[in-house]
């Protein structure tokens, strides 16, 4: 059952199971662990960006396409449902149509995009995304009237999906992760008192009902591409990232498959979008088709591992979590550091983008490969030494990749 689920690729890492299984376990659980709307929301990104990151793997890490136009298609799904709810009303049907809107008109972009890999490849195909990104950026940007120019636009959603709704009376009780541990930090020595503090009692509203919504979207989509990359057709793509010439040697039209996993990639992205606009309310340029959201989904590739997927799971969990919280630590240790001046005004709040490209730097050192790529290669080399039997052959190489595909 779980061989077909996973499609056979397994993590083949026991330290990436405990991690992947902390992450899938406190998004699944994410409501009953962690009160608060701030950890409602970073929750809710992390499964956003689960999808978007591994829909962008799909390109970078199996096909070796370098696209910046990811977020172009990503603002396109946020907008086309917020300018749907706009124009028609907040409804299920004004939601379902701009996003079948929206994924038309991704879908178009991204076909244009794909033939440009008729003439222009490598570098100069990302140059040619990048220009097509910052010119719909301004487009977007300049037709104050129908996008909101840089004001953006607010979504409103159906009452269903709104915390006024409430599917049933009676509050339901929750487990607090982060009151425990904190008060397992300040007085171990009280540990009843500890337990009972971080029970708490919330309201299961339209609002967490749309987060079960999400997290439901977002496993299955990364399920699918899971079992795509696993596919023949995924076999294909990983044949045309080791060795292009060769597998359309082999006759394989490397053309209509980079063609096809940019339309994918679109449309994943897209769809993402639109989640992005449901759970936050709100769409403007910024926060959708900003080029610095292209360079932190990059990031979260490289730092997951790029051609795994699993990688989408781990980058953007950590990442987004090092984004919202990094500076309340910062801030955590600074009281404890105020005797020292120059460690104190190191480790102050406002310095938090300086600590978070160094955790960057030391994630590409201590892990080149990504969190998922260097964990499998430390337990590949352990089982070499015998430390433990093989569970699972080692990866092909890239011959064996195009006699497969």
């Amino acid at each position: 059952m779980l061989n077909r689920i996973l499609s056979g690729d397994y993590p083949r890492s026991r330290p990436l199971v405990a991690v992947l299984l902390i992450i899938v376990i406190s998004l699944a659980l994410g409501p009953f662990l962690f009160p608060g709307t701030r950890a409602f929301a970073t929750l809710s990104m992390i499964c956003v960006f689960v999808v978007v990151v591994a829909a962008y793997d799909l390109m970078l890490g199996y096909t070796h396409i370098v696209s910046f136009a990811h977020t172009m298609f990503f603002g396109i799904g946020a907008y086309g449902v917020a300018m749907a709810i706009g124009a028609w009303g907040n409804g299920f049907a004004s939601i379902l149509g701009g996003l079948m809107g929206a994924l038309v008109v991704s879908f178009v972009l991204s076909l244009l995009l794909g033939l440009l890999s008729l003439r222009v490849k490598a570098i100069f195909f990302a140059l040619v995304t990048l220009a097509v990104a910052f010119a719909f950026l301004s487009l977007v940007t300049q037709l104050y009237v129908v996008t909101g120019g840089e004001d953006g636009l607010r979504v409103r959603v159906p009452r269903e999906l709104g915390p006024a709704f409430r599917p049933f009376d009676g509050a339901l009780t929750g487990f607090s992760i982060t009151t425990f541990l904190s008060g397992l930090l300040t007085q171990p020595w009280n540990l009843g008192e500890v337990f009972r503090d971080s029970v708490y009692q919330f309201q299961f509203n339209g609002r967490t009902l749309m987060y079960y919504v999400l997290f439901v979207v977002a496993t299955l989509v990364f399920l699918f591409l899971l079992r795509l990359v696993n596919s023949p057709f995924g076999r294909v793509l990983q044949a045309i990232r080791e060795n292009e010439f060769r597998a359309e040697a082999l006759g394989y039209r490397t053309v209509v498959y980079r063609t096809a996993v940019v339309i994918l990639a679109a449309l994943v992205a897209t769809l993402a979008g639109a989640a992005f606009a449901l759970i936050n309310r709100y769409v403007n340029p910024e926060n959708t088709l900003n080029f610095e959201l292209m360079v932190f989904i990059l990031l979260m590739c490289v730092i997951g591992g790029m051609g795994t997927l699993y990688g989408a799971i781990v980058g953007s969990a950590l990442f987004i979590l090092a984004q919202n919280y990094l500076q309340d630590l910062l801030g955590w240790l600074s009281t404890y550091t105020g005797d020292i001046p120059f460690v104190a005004e190191l480790l102050g709040p406002g310095h938090w983008l300086l600590w978070f490209g160094v955790l960057f730097v030391l994630s590409v050192y201590f892990f080149p490969a990504g969190v998922v790529g260097q964990l499998r290669i430390w337990t590949r080399q352990r089982q070499m030494r015998g430390a433990e039997p093989p569970s699972t052959p080692p990866p092909a190489s890239s011959d064996e990749v195009v006699q497969q595909a």
